[in-house]
Formats: structure tokens, sequence, C-alpha cells
């Protein structure tokens, strides 16, 4: 608790502005019940773990793509699994937008989790909302991270917009004005912002979003052997190589705090938005979150659970709103 308090402390002056919009914006969570599926189906927790399991032991980066998952969906009107929507004559869904097209993956791996809850569950009980969820939490205990409680109970949005996927979900190009904007309209703070961003100490980014930081930002920002050995990953010239990945850690592949925050001490961050975190100069509040996360890897697996379930109350649809979808990928029809 002492090591998560100060981590707090640090906070507390520049963030009351952000925490007080906090209180008034974020959803109650107590709508939410992590036990909410123990009558209805007690197989399904344990259901949704055995997929994560089996496709993270065959592609470690799958844990990632399914925690990204989790994010990208929660920033766009609430945790409601809209992103998994394809297309329709009626609406231009979220896949297509551009921090999920050709980015976002996992949605095979969502289908099979569908298709063996609904078979342990011997019908359509749990929602794809609710199965992201446990998803990510799954896919972070399989690499080392920490276990937590996800409330459960969301319902799953009818429609999805394109629209408002190019404009909630922050860009690998922010800058921390914009992240921490972004962050506090849907009532997160600073703290939440630099923890959740530790998510970074797994899986990979591609070329695309790391360009422009290796081309145009000179070595104030950018470490000057992390930019050759990337510049040989990532051209130049703009569709040479855009899928190319490099990882966003040294160990990309363990839920670990030391290697992510550490890399932004030594600006090795891939990200231009993960660098920013850290900019080096006297007074930085996030800079002193970096660090502190940096030396105290207990503190930081704890704070990313519960910020894990924060991020994961924004907005859901409960009770009779939306609806439980039989496929993941389109709305029910009668």
């Amino acid at each position: 608790m002492a090591a998560s308090s100060m981590a707090r402390r640090l906070v507390a002056a520049a963030c009351v502005a952000a925490v007080a919009f906090a209180l008034l914006a974020t959803p109650s969570s107590g709508q939410l019940d992590p036990y909410f599926y123990d009558k209805a189906c007690p197989a399904a927790l344990p259901t949704i773990k055995r997929v994560v399991e089996e496709a993270v032991a065959a592609e470690p980066r799958m844990g990632a793509s399914l925690l990204r998952l989790h994010f990208h969906d929660c920033f766009v009107n609430g945790c409601d699994g809209s992103i998994l929507l394809d297309d329709t004559p009626f609406f231009t869904g979220e896949k297509s937008a551009s921090p999920n097209a050709n980015s976002v993956r996992g949605f095979d791996v969502i289908d099979r989790i569908k298709a063996a809850v609904n078979a342990a569950c011997r019908g359509n009980v749990v929602s794809c909302a609710d199965i992201v969820a446990v998803a990510a939490r799954d896919s972070v205990v399989a690499l080392g991270g920490p276990s937590y409680d996800v409330p459960l109970g969301r319902r799953d949005a009818r429609a999805a917009s394109q629209a408002a996927a190019n404009s909630s979900i922050p860009a690998p190009t922010s800058s921390l004005d914009r992240l921490a904007s972004s962050f506090a309209a849907h009532g997160l703070s600073l703290q939440d912002l630099v923890v959740l961003s530790g998510g970074h100490t797994l899986g990979f980014s591609r070329c695309t979003n790391f360009r422009d930081r290796l081309y145009n930002e000179t070595a104030a920002t950018l470490d000057g052997a992390l930019a050759a050995s990337l510049r040989a990953v990532c051209p130049r010239a703009t569709g040479s190589g855009d899928d190319n990945l490099a990882p966003l850690d040294p160990t990309p592949a363990r839920f670990d705090a030391g290697g992510y925050y550490a890399s932004l001490l030594r600006r090795r961050g891939v990200l231009h938005s993960d660098q920013q975190l850290f900019a080096g100069g006297p007074g930085g509040v996030t800079d002193a979150l970096v660090r502190f996360y940096a030396e105290n890897g207990e503190a930081f697996r704890r704070d990313f659970a519960e910020a894990m379930v924060r991020m994961g109350s924004i907005a859901p649809l409960t009770g009779t709103s939306g609806e439980i979808r039989y496929d993941c990928r389109k709305v029910n029809y009668s």
C-alpha cells in the first residue's frame, strides 16, 4: 500500500482537475459484478481462460493483441464489444478506422472463445464485450502479469462508429497533452495514463506507427542506437516496410515493468506517445511516475490491475440495454 500511495501523491498536485473530472465522468462499476456468471454459467470463465492460453501459447504476440483489443473497444463509446462488428449496409464500423485498420487483431480468437463459451453454457449467455474484457485479463496473466477480478455483466452494442473510433483512440504520434485529454475524457487520470501505457511491456508496433519519430526527432528525445536499429527495420519512404514490426519492450512476450519504463528513462521508447510520458525535465509529473514504476515493479503490477478495472468499466451497457450477440461479428436479428 505504501508504494501505491506514494505514486498517488506524486500526481496529486497536478491532477486535481483531471481527478475531479474522473469522479464526475466515470460510470459506476457497481452495475457490474465479478460473479455475474457464477450461477448462469460457471464454466464461462474457465472456458475463456483455456482458449486464451491456447492462443497465446501458439503465438505469444496474441496476448498483447487481445489486451489492445480491449483498450480500443472501451475508448470508443464504452466497453460494449462494438469493435468486433463487421461493416453492414447500415453503418461503417470500427475495424476500418485509422487506429484499427491493418492493426487491431485477435478477432478470430474472440470467435473461437465465443463458440466455446456458447457450447459450455449451452446457449447464448456471455456477451462479447465481457469476453473481450476477460480475454485481456487472461492474456496478461498468461504472459506473467497480475490477475484481477473482472467486473462482468456488460452487454453488446448493436452498432459501431468509424468516426468515433477515429476521434477517440489516441494516436501513437500524440503529445502528452493530447493523451491526458483523451484519458480524462474517459474518466481516467494521469496515473491511469502512465500505468496503462505500461501495457506496452507486451507486443510489437508496426513501422508506420514509429516512422515519423525515427526520421523527425532529435537525440534530445530519441536514443541514437535505438534509432539506428529501428531504421534498419523501418525505411524512410512511406509504404516501404509499413507492416514491419519492432518490439515495444526488450521482452515483448513477458509482462514486466522494468523494460518498458527503463526504456523511457533512456529515451528508448519506440512510440512518440510512449516517450512523451518521460521528457527528462525537472518537475514533470509523468516523469516522476515513470521513474517510480521503473523502480517499483510490484506497485506497477498492483496499479495496472486496478487501472484495468477502471478502464473496463467505461460506459458499459447493462440491464436491458444492447443485447448478447450470438455472433460477435454481427448484431442479432429477429
